[in-house]
């Protein structure tokens, strides 16, 4: 983990810092890593499906303590530790925000990013985003989730080759996380790996955020459930409960 102070929840130790703070963070040691082919910075996040899936199976767990930080992606998370922890997480840190903060700093200090995940149309599409809001957002690459794992070498090759600052992986939990673990130590011309989640469907505009007082409110679970109904209800219904006892018997 990394050296920033952590409050366990659900069982995982989650930073406590602020968007800003973690923003900071990642272009720092972007710009410190370059030529150093030390092993990239590892940063993850869970929110209630992370916690209820890690709290099933152990392995989930030890992929997601790997990590050299863990972000609280989940405003009910960070809530629930207001209450219960006598360290509170102040605030949410979720990819889809984090991103954008990272981005306004990295055009100004030359950072660069490469995405990697999603559908060739959606990756395109994050890009084309992204560098339309930051103009002077430098990518080195970006690549599609549609690869089986005699293709693996070759992406990994394709990154190394990029030189990329930072690595976005959104392949979904526990894909991505299990990416990661694979090749950490081959990834040593990268600075810093986000995994990222479903972060291209929002940037593309594929998905739509919830307005910003459910964010608020910690209630973004219950709009995506009604955008996707037959994906994701039997999966709240299931991990949510799962999660809270977690929160409840894991956290201090």
């Amino acid at each position: 983990m990394s050296d920033w102070p952590t409050t366990l929840l659900g069982g995982l130790p989650v930073v406590r810092c602020s968007m800003e703070t973690a923003a900071e963070g990642f272009i720092d040691h972007a710009l410190r890593a370059r030529g150093s082919h030390a092993r990239p910075f590892y940063s993850t996040s869970a929110n209630g499906q992370v916690i209820a899936l890690c709290s099933k199976e152990p392995s989930h767990r030890a992929l997601m303590a790997e990590a050299d930080q863990i972000h609280a992606d989940g405003m009910p998370m960070v809530m629930f530790s207001k209450f219960y922890s006598s360290h509170p997480v102040s605030e949410r840190i979720a990819t889809t925000d984090l991103v954008h903060a990272v981005a306004l700093k990295a055009q100004q200090a030359g950072v660069s990013f490469y995405f990697l995940g999603g559908k060739e149309e959606v990756n395109a599409k994050a890009v084309a985003a992204m560098q339309a809001a930051y103009p002077k957002l430098i990518f080195a690459g970006r690549r599609n989730g549609y690869f089986g794992p005699e293709q693996e070498d070759a992406v990994i090759a394709d990154i190394q080759a990029a030189k990329p600052d930072i690595l976005w992986v959104g392949l979904g939990f526990p894909l991505e996380q299990a990416f990661v673990s694979r090749n950490l130590d081959r990834l040593r011309e990268v600075g810093v790996i986000k995994t990222s989640g479903g972060l291209f469907d929002f940037l593309s505009g594929r998905n739509s955020r919830a307005p910003a007082w459910m964010q608020r409110a910690g209630l973004e679970w219950a709009y995506r459930m009604i955008n996707e109904p037959r994906r994701l209800t039997l999966r709240y219904l299931v991990t949510n409960p799962i999660a809270l006892h977690a929160l409840l018997q894991k956290s201090k």
